[in-house]
């Protein structure tokens, strides 16, 4: 249930985005009071401002780009309101199926989902933690060859949804988890880079997602 949801949700989401960059791409060459009037708005501002846009006839290449940034809107806005309805619709398979997964901050149905949907189809691969790391792409291998300098990077040979939805996870958290929050800032006055923090709290994510998943086995197969 949730893996064919999430076909349809992640179809709406990527056509959702491709309309956003091309408004922005032909606001480029819209006049220069249009550009200002859309300049620094979020993207359902600036789509309910361009929907709104009044037709006129086809008389010149300004009344086209009216015409074409108006039914990129509209279209911005249906697929929008598609996206958030999935959403929904696929909440009440995962609150079903696993619905520890969703009481850790940060950790959202979308994120939830793809993990549920991950697991499902590789049950005989996560036989411990650092494997489900393997199988996320988030294992860490060192950066030298010989002698190393005892510094790492990420393994970017595994599953990229489940890397991604990691990453906004832990995204989230630094913005919002203040536990996070107050991790970073004591891991940036040691020195760390943004990129080598995110990847230890990448790392832990996945670490808190192989202890929620081990106490409901049946969660990989009610995802498949």
């Amino acid at each position: 249930m949730i893996r064919q949801l999430k076909v349809a949700r992640d179809q709406a989401v990527e056509q959702r985005t491709a309309a956003m960059v091309t408004m922005k791409a032909m606001l480029v060459h819209a006049p220069d009071t249009l550009r200002r009037e859309t300049a620094g708005k979020t993207q359902i501002s600036l789509a309910r401002q361009l929907a709104a846009l009044r037709p006129r006839r086809l008389e010149g290449p300004e009344d086209a780009l009216r015409h074409t940034l108006r039914t990129l809107a509209k279209r911005w806005q249906y697929l929008d309101a598609e996206a958030k309805d999935l959403t929904e619709m696929i909440g009440d398979p995962v609150q079903r199926a696993a619905p520890q997964m969703l009481e850790p901050s940060g950790i959202g149905v979308d994120t939830a989902a793809e993990i549920l949907v991950m697991t499902g189809d590789n049950p005989e691969r996560i036989k411990s933690e650092a494997a489900l790391a393997k199988l996320a792409g988030i294992a860490p291998v060192p950066t030298g060859s010989g002698m190393t300098n005892g510094r790492h990077r990420i393994n970017h040979g595994g599953h990229r949804q489940l890397n991604a939805a990691t990453y906004r996870t832990v995204i989230a958290r630094m913005r919002f988890h203040q536990p996070t929050i107050d991790h970073v800032a004591r891991r940036t006055a040691e020195g760390k880079t943004k990129r080598e923090i995110i990847r230890c709290l990448k790392r832990y994510v996945i670490r808190e997602v192989y202890h929620l998943l081990r106490p409901a086995p049946q969660t990989a197969s009610a995802a498949s």
